[in-house]
């Protein structure tokens, strides 16, 4: 690679700009702080606008600008600006793309004739998506005029196949700006593995535009088939998402762009300490409340929490590896299971008259995998199990009704975190959870597991990394089992203090002033792919 060039301006679009869904939230958050001093402050976030009349916390707006006014009087487009209230405050642009709907066949029609995206078989979020990235388009390219930006080197990173028709119209409309484009996880990819295919012993079998179509989802895959081949510079967050993006998207990345992690979000020393403390005692709370028996104080806490994917996220294996515990082993886990559901608020856990189980009131218990698994597991809460489970499904966001602590500060207080992946292409939730200092326990099919330890290791070293494939399932089951029993031992030995340690070394070597080179390099094969 030739002599490094850094962008006049970048701007980022994703879905979860200053709307938290998931781990893209995640990164996009924690990586701003080194984006806007990298770029001093040369950067706009552009995210999608809901209701401009609700409350988003974490959006300050400002007055309405000049920018503004020439962007819905050129372009009949609105949109508000301001600040994204995570560290590094960096500017952050909402817009309403509901006035293009009226547009979409005349917008899928030209996309079709131009890049061969096919919106045929669209249905669900599709338009929505569509009409945010044109929308994210035409933003850019008023701003470029707005601001003469059309002799600087500026770049348009586009974050997942919900953004891709930005990128298409930036191709078609402003091709003097240098576009990125990042899979965090393939279409086709999520859709074997959530549909309970067996991803990895078929892999090298599966053709992307075929299984598309057999998974319904054809019209996605075809938008981040046509935004990796087009854009400038194609990235992914790990090898193993890299390795679907050759097989599915027959594209390799540029550039693979691991996911940091930004520790201004951890406190320090002492006051980490206070934390921690002030959280066991507060899940002790709550479950000696909801079961209305006394929690053993020497029990293991652990927890695992994310997206309700029951198989993706390793679900399944935590709780087996729970019954395995409770039926061969007399030491006392109080283990939290905390993944949002359907629920219609929480429960008054003084006068709980429902399931000694959950925190809020399920919409449709009889119907839910995890409530389902418990029971059939035996893990039910009684009095003679060691292993107690709360299932909280609610948001952790700090107004939960029950806990109101928010998910960072609570992550403190656990002794071990478990996600036994099954599709993940990075893993944000192991990645917080060594930032804390808390040990983890992840898989070699997992971004950041494979990043710690390609062959797997144990806990004590900080992050316990598990061999899984498509057949080992009583196998992984038996090693969380063995990570959570060993987390006892090395309390009740005083070598604790020793694997907290070595978790903390995994999260000073995934900080973002270390990972964030890998996007300068990024940027610049998108600038000299475009000067070509």
């Amino acid at each position: 690679m030739g002599k490094m060039i850094k962008p006049d301006f970048v701007f980022e679009i994703s879905w979860e700009v200053c709307n938290k869904i998931g781990g893209i939230y995640a990164v996009l958050s924690t990586k701003a702080k080194s984006m806007v001093k990298y770029l001093n402050n040369n950067v706009l976030f552009i995210g999608p606008e809901f209701n401009k009349d609700a409350d988003n916390k974490l959006f300050i707006a400002e007055e309405e600008t000049d920018f503004l006014k020439y962007l819905q009087s050129t372009y009949s487009i609105s949109a508000r600006i301001g600040k994204w209230d995570i560290p590094g405050s960096p500017k952050a642009l909402l817009v309403d793309f509901s006035t293009l709907y009226s547009k979409k066949n005349d917008i899928y029609s030209e996309m079709w004739q131009e890049f061969g995206v096919d919106s045929l078989h669209a249905y669900g979020d599709y338009d929505e998506a569509g009409m945010f990235g044109v929308a994210s388009g035409i933003v850019i390219k008023a701003y470029c005029e707005f601001y003469k930006l059309s002799s600087k080197k500026v770049v348009a990173h586009f974050n997942e196949w919900m953004t891709g028709f930005g990128l298409f119209y930036i191709k078609k409309y402003c091709d003097n700006i240098a576009t990125m484009f990042t899979t965090h996880a393939t279409t086709v990819g999520r859709s074997i593995a959530g549909n309970g295919k067996e991803l990895y012993t078929y892999f090298e079998g599966y053709h992307g535009f075929q299984m598309a179509e057999e998974l319904n989802v054809a019209s996605k895959h075809s938008v981040e088939y046509h935004a990796a081949h087009l854009a400038d510079c194609f990235t992914t967050v790990s090898n193993i998402t890299n390795n679907e993006c050759i097989q599915l998207l027959e594209k390799p990345a540029d550039v693979v762009t691991p996911n940091g992690f930004e520790l201004d979000f951890v406190p320090r020393g002492a006051a980490l300490k206070n934390v921690s403390n002030a959280s066991r005692k507060k899940l002790i709370e709550v479950a000696q409340q909801l079961l209305n028996e006394k929690i053993d104080p020497n029990s293991v806490i652990t927890a695992i929490s994310g997206r309700y994917e029951y198989k993706n996220k390793g679900i399944d294996i935590y709780i087996d590896a729970l019954s395995k515990i409770n039926a061969t082993n007399n030491i006392p886990v109080l283990a939290f299971i905390l993944v949002p559901a359907w629920h219609s608020g929480a429960k008054n856990l003084s006068n709980n008259c429902g399931d000694r189980i959950t925190t809020h009131n399920l919409m449709r218990p009889y119907n839910d995998l995890i409530i389902n698994e418990l029971k059939n597991k035996g893990l039910v809460n009684s009095k003679e199990n060691k292993v107690k489970v709360v299932f909280v499904p609610a948001y952790l966001c700090g107004d939960d009704g029950v806990f109101d602590i928010p998910y960072y500060q609570l992550l403190a207080g656990f002794d071990i975190t478990i996600f036994p992946s099954y599709y993940e292409p990075w893993g944000y939730t192991p990645m917080e959870s060594v930032a804390f200092g808390i040990p983890t326990v992840t898989t070699s099919l997992s971004g950041f597991g494979n990043w710690v330890a390609p062959d797997g290791q144990d806990v004590n070293k900080g992050v316990a990394v598990i061999s899984r494939n498509d057949k080992n399932f009583d196998f992984v089951s038996a090693k969380v089992a063995e990570q959570i029993i060993a987390i006892k031992s090395y309390k009740e030995n005083g070598e604790i203090n020793a694997v907290k340690n070595a978790a903390k070394e995994y999260a000073q070597k995934a900080r973002w002033t270390n990972f964030f080179e890998l996007y300068k390099e990024a940027y610049s094969v998108a600038l000299q792919n475009k000067l070509k």
